[in-house]
């Protein structure tokens, strides 16, 4: 199934992110440092701003910080390829600032006395984990699980755009923005476990199968 964030709009960012990863390693800098710096923008945006009620500016800094997600990857590409830690330290920081992300939500809307939609942040936060997770053990056993229709950038794309039209008064935008969240990332965890399933059955021997 295509993700909502199509192929083609990567590649178009791709083209835009090429020429800054270029001025970036020629300046020294290095890929572990893009990922760590980008994730203390988020949770300075994430924390700092989206959780005191400030969701125009917060949504525009994570926006903004969590694109470094592919500034990063494509100068690991440039560099020679990521390193097994580069590679534990973008995944482990990817967690850090989603949690920072759906914590601040859920936070903010507490103090709005919004019970449905911090129960909806709270789902987006565990289906979120989730969703990295099943892929993270699948290729951990040697599987691959590259579909769904939810990954995070899209995750970051409709919580950011539901605080943005909130923050610009549009009724009830990061609620829906939410509750959407949380069916397409329930249905994406429900996408890769029976892409893993279908692998893990080819693979067994027919006289095995359950």
């Amino acid at each position: 199934m295509a993700k909502i964030f199509q192929v083609s709009a990567r590649a178009g960012m791709t083209r835009v992110v090429e020429p800054i990863a270029r001025r970036l390693l020629r300046a020294g800098v290095t890929p572990n440092a893009v990922t760590v710096t980008g994730t203390l923008g988020v949770l300075v945006g994430a924390l700092g701003l989206g959780a005191r009620g400030h969701l125009v500016a917060g949504a525009l800094v994570v926006t903004f910080f969590a694109l470094t997600d592919l500034l990063d990857g494509t100068m690991a590409r440039m560099s020679g390829g990521s390193t097994r830690f580069g590679a534990f330290l973008d995944s482990s920081m990817d967690r850090v600032a989603d949690s920072a992300v759906f914590g601040a939500v859920a936070y903010w809307l507490a103090t709005q006395g919004d019970h449905a939609g911090v129960a909806a942040a709270l789902i987006c936060l565990a289906a979120g984990g989730l969703v990295s997770y099943v892929k993270a053990r699948a290729e951990g056993l040697g599987m691959t699980c590259n579909v769904g229709i939810a990954e995070r950038t899209e995750r970051l794309l409709i919580v950011g755009v539901g605080g943005l039209l909130t923050g610009l008064d549009v009724p009830y935008a990061l609620q829906v923005a939410l509750w959407l969240l949380a069916a397409v990332s329930i249905f994406t965890v429900g996408q890769r476990m029976a892409h893993v399933y279908r692998q893990a059955q080819a693979n067994t021997p027919s006289g095995s199968r359950g």
